[in-house]
């Protein structure tokens, strides 16, 4: 059970990391929660803070990845051993604003929940928070 757990865990921060590599909001897209609102809480300088529906924050992140540009996305902790139904993942991201080309290092933490969705209630990771603060 811990294997599958782990292993589906892996898959979705997998895919967080291809999203800000690839600078694709329609990958964070399937991993936001539709059962709740997220929480999302940026420093300067994108500078937002709000709770968001997912929908929102496909757009949120549109706007961002449009206005800034993922050079650096990396895991800041160990291998994953979950054993709760949340987990905190922290990353570092690094971006550059394409209007003057400053550069920002972030720390990055997603609180990831496990819920059932669909009519098989299939148990997956949805992201419920993203904050993160300048290094």
């Amino acid at each position: 059970m811990v294997a599958v757990f782990s292993f589906t865990l892996t898959t979705g921060i997998q895919n967080i990391e291809k999203a800000f590599l690839q600078n694709n909001p329609k990958l964070l897209f399937h991993l936001f929660s539709a059962q709740n609102p997220i929480n999302v809480s940026l420093p300067d300088p994108i500078f937002f803070s709000d709770q968001i529906t997912h929908q929102q924050a496909y757009f949120v992140f549109k706007k961002i990845f449009s206005s800034y540009s993922t050079f650096e996305f990396y895991s800041e902790q160990q291998p994953l051993t979950p054993e709760k139904s949340s987990y905190i993942y922290k990353a570092r991201w690094s971006f550059r604003d394409k209007k003057n080309n400053d550069q920002y290092p972030f720390q990055i933490f997603f609180y990831l929940v496990k819920q059932a969705s669909g009519k098989n209630k299939k148990t997956d990771w949805k992201i419920s928070e993203i904050r993160a603060k300048k290094i």
